[in-house]
């Protein structure tokens, strides 16, 4: 690390962050988070690939050819280990990784659940009053929850002085209807054991299984926890940020996402054992990027 940090900046520690926390994101992904130029992002890319910060593959799914995916490198790694005090991973662990991410069958999952969380930072970016305070994985939620829940993911959006909690769980109509409502199940069972009442959103793959859910979801007497659906189709233009989410048991009108704080509360509750509370301003996945005098725990004006 010592050898090459005079040429690293730092957008590529918030890259070596995102990586190690996200397994892999692609090169429109990155570019779309941290660069203005997608063009200039592959080529930092392939210069932080030569250090060998960053490793890639082009993945190969059904005979096609997808956009190439972004690894960590042993030296990115190693930086995220040792900054949270922990032990770095020798190479044969780091080819192990990679080698898993290349291998998975559920990189189509981890591609949409990404997007998700990268369509808000560049919301954010292009109306600097939003901001992505909190962005978890999967692994990372279900850890910080004492492995009641498994959400694909979990953050915390701020706009226009308000701000929602949510968990995320991704649709790509692959599982029965009955699978993804008894998902509530354990995020009741969370929050009566003193966990967060965070709304529980279902990024649905069409408007046929969004409208499928709600019937469904809308003929169950109690649901315990809040919960909105959105599906991907509608909100490809406007985005995850905007008004494209409907409130189970509110009726077919859609709000923006900020506005589920006003239906379901922002959940934040008393932070606790199974209640990390309100994100820190190190959580902000963009941190670094932060002017050193703004205020922690505000969106810019």
């Amino acid at each position: 690390m010592r050898a090459v940090s005079w040429r690293l900046q730092p957008r590529d520690y918030i890259l070596a962050a995102l990586l190690d926390e996200h397994r892999t994101l692609t090169t429109a992904q990155i570019s779309a988070m941290l660069f203005t130029s997608e063009r200039t992002c592959r080529n930092r890319l392939g210069a932080l690939r030569r250090l060998g910060f960053v490793d890639g593959f082009i993945p190969i799914r059904r005979g096609r050819r997808l956009a190439t995916h972004w690894l960590p490198g042993l030296l990115s790694a190693r930086y995220v280990a040792l900054r949270d005090g922990g032990r770095p991973p020798s190479p044969r662990v780091m080819r192990e990784r990679q080698d898993r991410v290349v291998a998975t069958s559920h990189l189509a999952h981890v591609d949409v659940t990404n997007q998700f969380f990268v369509d808000l930072i560049a919301h954010a970016r292009r109306r600097p009053r939003g901001r992505l305070a909190r962005w978890w994985s999967g692994t990372r939620t279900a850890a910080a929850l004492g492995r009641r829940v498994h959400p694909d993911g979990h953050g915390v959006w701020r706009a226009g002085g308000r701000e929602v909690a949510f968990f995320l769980e991704t649709d790509l109509g692959t599982e029965n209807q009955s699978v993804l409502a008894a998902k509530l199940g354990p995020y009741h069972r969370l929050q009566l054991a003193g966990g967060p009442g965070w709304p529980v959103l279902f990024w649905m793959s069409t408007p046929a299984r969004e409208a499928n859910l709600l019937a469904r979801l809308g003929s169950a007497t109690r649901l315990g926890v809040p919960v909105a659906t959105a599906n991907q189709l509608h909100a490809r233009e406007i985005g995850p940020a905007g008004r494209v989410w409907t409130v189970a048991g509110s009726g077919p009108g859609r709000v923006r996402l900020v506005d589920l704080a006003s239906v379901a509360g922002s959940g934040t509750g008393t932070v606790g054992p199974l209640n990390p509370g309100p994100p820190t301003p190190d959580e902000d996945p963009l941190y670094l990027l932060r002017p050193a005098d703004e205020p922690a725990g505000r969106e810019p004006n």
